[in-house]
């Protein structure tokens, strides 16, 4: 299974649990913020604005917080200023990765990733050396007990994704970013529920990664996501099912 596909499944996994919910309030908010500075706090003329309040909506985040986040961006609420920055990297095993932050301080930020690649058997890269194998896409993912795959299928390649792949438990969509809208909307217009719909990057290649180095490579974009300025992290490691099972089982 892709890298992608198996880390959003993880991660669709760990977003039910409480301990993550505030941490995920606090880089959406981050992120409403900063797109509202940029594009304007009306979602008709910002369609990063609207994504985001979207994704906000997924993760139950409160209303009033999101209201909050556009006000702060669009200066009717003093706020902090963040910048988007992005770092190349690499994993064990060669795997590599692109990360996004949005931060107050970029020295700050660089500096605690560094570390966390030393300590998780990674490095940093320099710029532009991991980012040119991944491809920005929209990603839209369906629990396969809301539908069956033909039914997310037909409904998806009719609205014009990409491409449609059911793993573990999840159908998986992919889209041009101008897409996303319309093929979310499209599965949505049916009564299916979409787990998640955002912008991704995907990889144009994929490294094979078995027993330490698989570990290994979850341990250290676990750690990656749990850094407060870490926006995204893309990597492109691939883990088998059967490899995937015997982690599970160990935890």
């Amino acid at each position: 299974m892709s890298g992608h596909s198996k880390w959003a499944t993880i991660k669709h996994k760990k977003a039910a649990a409480d301990a993550k919910r505030g941490q995920a309030f606090t880089k959406m908010i981050r992120e409403i913020t900063t797109v509202a500075r940029a594009g304007g706090g009306s979602i008709e003329t910002n369609a990063a604005l609207r994504t985001a309040i979207e994704r906000a909506r997924m993760i139950n985040m409160p209303q009033v917080n999101v209201e909050n986040a556009i006000k702060k961006g669009t200066g009717e609420l003093p706020g902090i200023v963040y910048e988007e920055n992005s770092f190349d990297a690499y994993g064990p095993a060669g795997v590599a990765m692109y990360i996004t932050t949005l931060t107050d301080n970029k020295n700050r930020t660089t500096a605690e990733l560094r570390n966390i690649l030393s300590k998780k058997n990674g490095s940093m890269a320099t710029p532009g050396s991991t980012s040119f194998l991944f491809t920005k896409k929209g990603f839209i993912t369906v629990e396969k007990a809301k539908a069956s795959e033909d039914q997310i299928m037909e409904i998806a390649l009719d609205a014009g994704a990409e491409d449609v792949v059911s793993e573990g438990e999840l159908h998986e969509i992919t889209t041009a970013i101008s897409d996303l809208p319309k093929v979310k909307t499209a599965i949505e217009s049916k009564g299916i529920i979409v787990s998640s719909a955002e912008m991704t990057m995907i990889p144009s290649t994929y490294i094979q990664v078995d027993g330490a180095n698989a570990r290994q490579v979850l341990a250290l974009m676990e750690a990656l996501e749990e850094q407060e300025d870490v926006q995204n992290v893309y990597a492109n490691f691939d883990i088998s099912d059967e490899e995937m099972a015997k982690i599970a089982a160990e935890s």
